[in-house]
């Protein structure tokens, strides 16, 4: 079993996203993948920095951030829009970790081996679509990670949970969860050839 890491750029309580994050890791496990959720609110970081850096180093809750991508074959983030970008938070860890280095690996190299797979909800009609955007471009050229093209946009995220927490719209029921074979097959296709 492939392990995936699930994660929401979100740490308002009642989050969309962290619900979108566990629609999410319950698919990923039926797909047949090791799943592990984290929350960024248990990693708090410093907004970076370059002179806390050079003074201080890399916070120790970023190079743990960094061990986690690094161990895992897949990573799913749901994460809202600000903006029509990404939010404060994930904006930051994202930064704290691309300075992380992990023994000889150069810093950012952490983004190089896992398959990425975005999602966002929002109460707007268009689901975070700019936010996903403003992702993928930080995800893919800022920071050089494989990003499937495949990801999942939930619009009017306040009425678009059931009450047992899953998706109450069938199409996005069922686009939840090709995303989820999409990137289980993926990271076996990506480590075959890593081989």
């Amino acid at each position: 079993m492939r392990p995936i890491l699930v994660l929401a750029g979100s740490n308002r309580s009642g989050s969309y996203n962290s619900r979108l994050a566990a629609v999410a890791a319950k698919e990923f496990a039926v797909a047949g993948a090791a799943v592990k959720r984290i929350s960024l609110v248990d990693t708090p970081l410093p907004i970076y920095d370059a002179d806390l850096e050079a003074e201080r180093g890399v916070p120790e809750n970023a190079l743990l951030l960094a061990r986690l991508i690094a161990a895992h074959d897949g990573v799913f983030i749901a994460s809202p829009e600000y903006n029509a970008s990404i939010t404060p938070l994930l904006k930051n860890a994202l930064d704290w970790i691309s300075r992380a280095r992990l023994g000889d690996e150069p810093s950012a190299a952490v983004f190089k081996r896992p398959v990425f797979a975005i999602g966002s909800a929002s109460p707007g009609r268009y689901g975070g679509m700019r936010g996903l955007i403003a992702l993928r471009q930080v995800l893919a050229v800022g920071l050089g990670a494989l990003v499937l093209a495949e990801q999942i946009s939930v619009p009017h995220a306040a009425k678009a949970f059931d009450d047992h927490g899953e998706l109450a719209d069938v199409r996005l029921r069922g686009l939840m969860r090709s995303i989820a074979g999409r990137l289980v097959e993926a990271v076996e296709n990506f480590a075959d050839r890593s081989r």
